[in-house]
């Protein structure tokens, strides 16, 4: 018999343990799924033990050791000066996953689509902020900063569309940074675009944002500057026909900024974990809200820059180029 290799053997042992945990995890979900835990901690508060319990109606010491285990694996956030316990952004959009599974596996069968819309409250709120960090760090400083001419514009004062902006997290980000321009939030969703009003007044920009229900091939003409796609081109059912309406709202010199998650073009070179996040969620919210929709395309959320790249020149656009990237992000400058 041969000497197994300390250091590989341990690995093995500590890859054996995480699986196992995430096996349990799973019924552990599953239970606090069907008896409202989750829900009952979807507003981010945070929460002790026995006031979950009583939210619930459930018995404290149960509630108490659930939420232990859901901490250990990382599903809710473990506050120790309180001992006391909260669901995150992120968390919120693995929630909605999990109570959406019905939903998804009718689609598997039918291969019909789960529109956005169709989706449980919590994932909108859990994509706002999930978003908006990545928003706060990079749109401003590092992103448009890459665009031909497009800061500038916004510095002296331009008119720019935000296409499937939902509750506006990236419209109000460049509202607060260029005072001199003008913003339309565009969301097919209408609930999302209320909140976005009241975002936008909370943050103390509400004069300079024009939120509308709208598609992202019907929204208005107004001869845009910029009109920006963050992270829901691959969500769209007919992608090239959003295109071609982009093409027609902007401006001579107008650019259509697109930021899509980061990923590469075959599958072999995106089995890693942001692919495993990415693939994951777009079996439960990308995909299905394409194919619910009008052609059908199913970019998902790992479509890389080759297929992006065709959208765009299907849709017109002769110009198109990677303008800068983070590990979770690909960020496109597309120009007549």
């Amino acid at each position: 018999m041969r000497e197994p290799n300390l250091e590989k053997l341990n690995a093995l042992v500590g890859k054996l343990v995480g699986d196992l945990g995430i096996s349990l995890g799973g019924a552990s979900i599953l239970l606090g799924d069907r008896l409202g835990l989750y829900k009952a901690m979807a507003d981010g508060t945070v929460v002790t033990p026995s006031e979950l319990a009583k939210k619930t109606g459930l018995h404290e010491r149960y509630v108490r050791e659930w939420l232990s285990g859901q901490a250990a694996s990382g599903y809710v956030d473990y506050h120790p000066e309180k001992n006391a316990f909260s669901l995150s952004a992120e968390q919120d959009v693995v929630q909605a996953t999990y109570l959406d599974e019905p939903k998804v596996a009718e689609a598997f069968r039918t291969g019909k689509g789960v529109g956005w819309h169709e989706h449980s409250k919590c994932l909108f709120s859990g994509t706002e902020r999930f978003f908006r960090p990545g928003y706060n760090a990079n749109l401003v400083s590092n992103w448009i900063p890459t665009l031909e001419g497009v800061e500038a514009k916004l510095k002296a004062g331009a008119r720019v569309a935000d296409v499937g902006c939902g509750h506006g997290a990236s419209t109000i980000v460049m509202a607060q940074a260029y005072p001199n321009s003008e913003f339309f939030g565009f969301d097919y969703h209408k609930p999302s675009i209320e909140r976005a009003k009241v975002l936008a007044e909370e943050a103390g920009v509400g004069d300079r944002i024009t939120f509308a229900q709208a598609s992202a091939k019907d929204f208005p003409a107004k001869d845009y500057d910029l009109v920006a796609f963050f992270d829901c081109l691959h969500d769209m059912g007919d992608p090239v026909g959003a295109g071609k309406h982009v093409k027609e709202t902007l401006a001579k010199d107008g650019s259509w900024m697109i930021v899509e998650p980061f990923a590469h073009d075959n599958l072999k070179d995106n089995l890693n974990p942001v692919g495993c996040v990415f693939y994951h969620a777009s079996t439960f919210i990308c995909t299905p809200a394409s194919l619910s929709q009008e052609v059908g395309l199913g970019l998902g959320a790992q479509a890389g820059e080759s297929r992006l790249r065709q959208v765009a020149t299907e849709a017109g656009f002769r110009r198109f180029r990677r303008a800068t990237e983070t590990p979770f992000n690909m960020i496109f400058e597309v120009r007549s």
